[in-house]
């Protein structure tokens, strides 16, 4: 099937030509890359990777983790142990 069809995005100019040196660093054209995630859309029947809003819990606790504050537990029988009771 001949290549015909064309898309048109506006972005911004860093964001274009960051994700523009990376594509060509593995070896591919920006057609390709295209391409390579409009499949991904059509496998997926969505976006090829999660999108989502964290509540304010979620945040707290993500941020915790990264700081290593927070609750910490020898296993995991143990982490679920405190988790039910």
């Amino acid at each position: 099937m001949a290549k015909t069809a064309m898309t048109h995005t506006r972005i911004t100019p860093e964001i274009k030509a960051e994700a523009e040196r990376i594509i060509k660093g593995l070896g591919l054209s920006i057609s390709a890359a295209h391409e390579l995630f409009y499949r991904q859309i059509i496998t997926h029947k969505g976006l090829p990777f999660d999108l989502r809003i964290f509540n304010e819990d979620s945040i707290q606790a993500m941020d915790e983790a990264r700081k290593g504050v927070g609750k910490k537990y020898n296993n995991v029988t143990d982490m679920f142990d405190d988790i039910i009771n």
